[in-house]
């Protein structure tokens, strides 16, 4: 029986329910005031607030594992003095409630050493980057190509790319909303990348869900004025991830509809080379 995945109403959190429940929580940014301070930017730890917002989610959805997919700590490449001291105790905490699954993210370097301050006894799994099928529900951060095994699920979750929908009036004020987005996956794009023949990819057609940021500081990139080449990640930039026919749901459930329908709402245009390849480097240095 293919599993049940329900958001968190209001929040960021998803459940997947099939023979276990399963909370998902992905892009977390753990130390993410530190890289804000560096640039005159003074905002105190919110981990305390992000911890206590999650044993919330297990509370409610009492959760036989949590996975976490993706992006737990954000400095890269070296580990700050904050991420030293929050990660582990993070971590820690949740894991004395549940077993905890990490989908590295391209945030999580060095995250092996940061996982040596656990206590022993505690049940934190560090799994492959390119994602892994938990209950029959594949997982990956999606800053890689994943593992072709998750092709195989009804269901693939990612998360990567914070997505938001943006709502502009007619005096170009504007705001941006996260948002859930639904949709499925190119099979001949991923099949010319994993050079496969038509039957060789192990292949179920899976509806991609991909998640909402919990941290509210690391921004978002707007789905709704957003082309293939202004996402980050193999899977977006090569067109396997389907963008015309996803849905997008905001976090109170409001289903806005198609993409290109959303679209047609405002002014979305072309973004010219150079300003599409400097919007990419300056979210791949969040």
């Amino acid at each position: 029986m293919p599993a049940a995945l329900e958001p968190l109403v209001d929040e960021s959190g998803l459940v997947v329910e099939n023979n276990i429940r399963v909370l998902v929580v992905a892009d977390i940014h753990l130390g993410i005031e530190w890289d804000l301070g560096n640039s005159g930017i003074v905002v105190p730890s919110q981990s305390g607030q992000g911890l206590a917002k999650i044993m919330e989610y297990i509370d409610a959805a009492a959760p036989d594992r949590v996975v976490l997919l993706g992006d737990v700590k954000h400095n890269v490449p070296r580990i700050s003095w904050q991420e030293r001291e929050e990660v582990p105790h993070f971590l820690e905490s949740i894991a004395k409630s549940t077993a905890v699954d990490i989908v590295p993210g391209n945030h999580d370097g060095d995250m092996e050493f940061l996982l040596r301050g656990i206590l022993p006894g505690l049940e934190v799994t560090l799994q492959p980057a390119r994602g892994f099928v938990l209950d029959g529900v594949g997982y990956f951060h999606g800053h890689t190509w994943p593992d072709p095994v998750l092709l195989s699920c009804n269901h693939i979750v990612m998360a990567h790319n914070h997505p938001t929908i943006r709502f502009t009036d007619r005096l170009g004020s504007s705001s941006a909303e996260p948002a859930w987005i639904r949709t499925r996956l190119n099979r001949k794009i991923l099949e010319a990348h994993f050079n496969s023949k038509a039957g060789d990819l192990p292949w179920y057609d899976p509806e991609v869900v991909i998640m909402p940021a919990f941290c509210q500081l690391c921004g978002g990139v707007a789905f709704n004025e957003s082309l293939h080449g202004d996402l980050l990640g193999p899977v977006f930039s090569s067109g396997a991830v389907e963008l015309d026919n996803a849905q997008a749901y905001l976090l109170d459930g409001t289903r806005l509809g198609k993409l290109s329908d959303l679209r047609k709402l405002g002014i979305t245009k072309k973004r010219p080379d150079k300003r599409s390849k400097r919007s990419k480097r300056s979210i791949n240095s969040k």
